[in-house]
């Protein structure tokens, strides 16, 4: 009977040992479930996050590509408006040296103009210097004609401004 008391015994401790193993296991179990459980809505979220972050990587890379679009543009217009800043600059520097050069032509034609005016007010004292002359040399041969003219003769009294002779 001790025999049997002995393996009664044994069997047991074994059993109490294998529902503990089995409990063990169990609460083992529970928590690796829990975990997992855990771990996949872990691994949902960071997989939503990272949709998210991919969506929004998308619609950055889109406004990316529109902006460089527009710098693109901006940087044309910026040359083409440098370009015609620099061809106006040509021109308006063109057009003030034709200025300049209009100016001064301006005053040379002033200057001759000037010159000429004042050769003609010149010219124009010594002719009527000249004429006043003349004008006296023939009143002066007039009057030298009146002198030996026949005063009968209505030509010779024109000549020297008598008035008709009496009849």
């Amino acid at each position: 009977m001790k025999f049997a008391v002995g393996l009664f015994g044994l069997s047991v401790v074994v059993m109490v040992f294998m529902i503990f193993q089995a409990l063990r296991q169990e609460f083992i179990l529970r928590n690796l479930k829990t975990r997992m459980a855990e771990n996949t809505a872990d691994v949902k979220r960071k997989e939503q996050t990272i949709v998210e972050v991919k969506n929004k990587i998308k619609e950055m890379k889109t406004t990316l590509e529109t902006v460089s679009g527009q710098i693109e543009e901006l940087s044309k217009k910026k040359a083409g408006l440098e370009k015609s800043t620099k061809d106006f600059d040509k021109d308006l520097h063109s057009c003030n040296d034709e200025k300049a050069d209009a100016e001064r032509r301006n005053v040379d034609v002033a200057q001759a103009m000037d010159k000429l005016k004042t050769k003609h007010e010149e010219s124009a004292a010594i002719a009527k210097k000249e004429i006043q002359s003349l004008k006296q040399q023939i009143l002066d041969r007039d009057k030298a004609i009146c002198a030996f003219a026949d005063t009968t003769k209505e030509e010779a009294r024109k000549l020297c401004d008598i008035p008709e002779a009496p009849k």
